[in-house]
């Protein structure tokens, strides 16, 4: 069957692909998501953060090696959660591989396929449950002693975006017939560029960094979703460009939606009609 992505077109009848990615950027702003989904309209892309990347990419190999011996990996250990091990599945490699929604499931209901692409999944060998894993990687601040890192909390507005997304790949995997767990786990990994002497070797061939690794737990919240991806699909329906959002944005998520801003600013300088 073909894949129905990018503009939306209500007359074709191949359930359209929404990732978690869009479904925030509506849950941000209706009328950007509208402009670009229903009308073809393209914003500024994000610069990709490729040492993000990378950082998820080394530790998926390290998970990977357990996952391999199905043993818990010392992180894990350290932990006091020795009952978990990677999980080894045959479609897990599929999962990992966001541009093509390796991560799906066809919502019939709404004539939606809703996916993304996860970073890793734990198996508890005490519950037979599985926990939903995301990597994420940070260079923060010293702690109010300035003796170490601060520690790395879960909170903030932009952070939000962080646990929508677990939300929902523990909502579609359990859509699949998996036994989600409610606990999901952050691994962050915290660049020190304040205690470190510095990170090229003695010839300066190569340079390593520093970090402190962290583990995160998160309660997952799921009850949100489907009725976000109603409205989401009245949105796509919609004939009319919703209003942009008037909070949300900036530092402390309390400002309006910087297209509005722009767009009534050339209304104010007479650029658009």
């Amino acid at each position: 069957m073909p894949r129905h992505r990018g503009t939306y077109k209500p007359e074709r009848e191949e359930p359209y692909e929404v990732s978690r990615y869009q479904i925030g950027k509506f849950m941000s702003c209706p009328a950007c998501f509208w402009m670009d989904r229903v009308k073809g309209i393209k914003f500024p892309g994000m610069i990709p953060f490729l040492l993000n990347s990378a950082t998820d990419t080394l530790l998926k190999k390290d998970f990977d090696k357990y996952r391999k011996m199905q043993r818990p990996h010392p992180l894990m250990i350290n932990q006091d959660l020795e009952h978990l091990v990677p999980f080894e599945h045959e479609e897990f490699e599929q999962w990992t591989k966001s541009l093509q929604l390796g991560l799906r499931y066809e919502f019939e209901e709404l004539n939606l396929i809703i996916g993304g692409g996860l970073d890793d999944v734990w198996y508890n060998t005490q519950t037979e449950e599985i926990h939903i894993v995301d990597y994420k990687s940070t260079a923060g601040s010293m702690n109010s002693s300035k003796d170490g890192l601060k520690q790395i909390s879960l909170e903030g507005h932009y952070k939000e975006g962080y646990k929508r997304q677990m939300d929902v790949y523990t909502w579609i995997l359990r859509k699949k017939g998996f036994k989600a767990s409610n606990k999901g786990y952050f691994v962050y990994v915290n660049g020190d560029q304040h205690f470190e002497d510095g990170m090229l070797n003695e010839d300066g061939s190569r340079a390593n960094m520093g970090f402190e690794v962290q583990l995160i737990s998160y309660l997952v919240n799921t009850f949100w979703i489907e009725p976000t991806l109603k409205k989401l699909k009245e949105c796509l329906d919609s004939k009319t460009c919703p209003e942009h959002a008037q909070t949300g944005f900036g530092y402390k998520g309390d400002q309006p939606c910087e297209y509005f801003q722009l767009f009534e600013g050339m209304r104010e300088h007479g650029l658009m009609n």
